[in-house]
């Protein structure tokens, strides 16, 4: 497989996450346990697999790359995928795609669907996807994955399988369902995006940006522009109460031996070992 483009990997779980970010460059996550990915700012060659997508925004080093995943898809003979963004954003990319289409003089085939917060997306019989709310300069949007299970009704615990079976026969709904936050995607987002979305700080793994890490980077500023800063999870670090918190989208403006010096001096313990960042 010919590895083109940067790509780390960690497994947590039996949930692998694969992917890389920098600010203003490339963002490019996925699951592939799970068949989905996040954000498509460049497309490794061995990403092409996964043919369900979910675009967090529309700035370039988030989007840029969805025409070539989708013409490369088309060349090698491999089914339309689906991709997930913004509703405001899926006329304007329908449009690009056909003016690639006229460039290229090859087929764009794929299925964009427009998203927006409050939305659920089922991906398996065991996972969905719901759409969250981000504070960014465009709309933007974060995305959770759920584990969902069938469990029987405290009522109904206890009693004997046949007497389970004929209630289940007579109509009677005998479980309800149970989820678990097992993904929080936020892309870009000023800490109001996790403030206002509970649910990311409870995930089993949080993947969330970090793009500015020096204290002489005024987080008034930053915040304006849609992006948190390391003194923002310092700020909330009793409020993190993930197995794992991947930390990424690094503004360029710092060397990687520069971040960890801030993050481990800002956060020695790094938040209990569970702080991973991604260089």
């Amino acid at each position: 497989m010919l590895n083109n483009l940067p790509v780390k990997t960690l497994v947590h779980k039996g949930l692998t996450i694969e992917g890389y970010s920098r600010a203003a460059v490339q963002s490019y996550w996925r699951l592939p346990e799970l068949g989905v990915g996040f954000d498509l700012g460049a497309q490794p060659w061995s990403f092409m697999g996964t043919e369900r997508w979910f675009v967090s925004h529309a700035h370039l080093d988030h989007i840029s790359n969805l025409p070539v995943y989708v013409a490369r898809r088309r060349m090698m003979k491999m089914e339309p995928p689906t991709i997930y963004l913004p509703e405001h954003a899926v006329d304007d990319v329908q449009r690009i795609l056909k003016l690639f289409t006229r460039l290229d003089r090859g087929r764009m085939p794929c299925q964009l669907v427009g998203t927006k917060p409050g939305d659920e997306i089922e991906i398996s019989r065991e996972h969905l996807v719901t759409v969250i709310p981000t504070r960014h300069t465009v709309p933007s949007m974060g995305f959770v994955v759920w584990e969902r299970r069938r469990k029987l009704k405290p009522v109904y615990q206890g009693l004997p399988g046949e007497k389970i079976r004929d209630l289940r026969l007579s109509g009677t709904e005998v479980t309800s369902e149970f989820r678990k936050p097992l993904v929080a995607y936020m892309g870009d987002t000023s800490p109001e995006g996790l403030d206002a979305n509970p649910v990311v700080y409870e995930a089993q793994i949080l993947i969330t940006e970090l793009t500015f890490v020096a204290p002489s980077h005024r987080k008034d500023k930053i915040h304006k522009f849609g992006h948190t800063h390391l003194d923002d999870f310092v700020e909330r670090r009793d409020r993190f109460q993930n197995e794992l918190i991947v930390a990424m989208h690094f503004s360029t403006r710092y060397h990687q031996r520069e971040i960890r010096h801030h993050v481990e001096r800002a956060l020695p313990d790094m938040l209990g070992g569970r702080l991973h960042l991604w260089l």
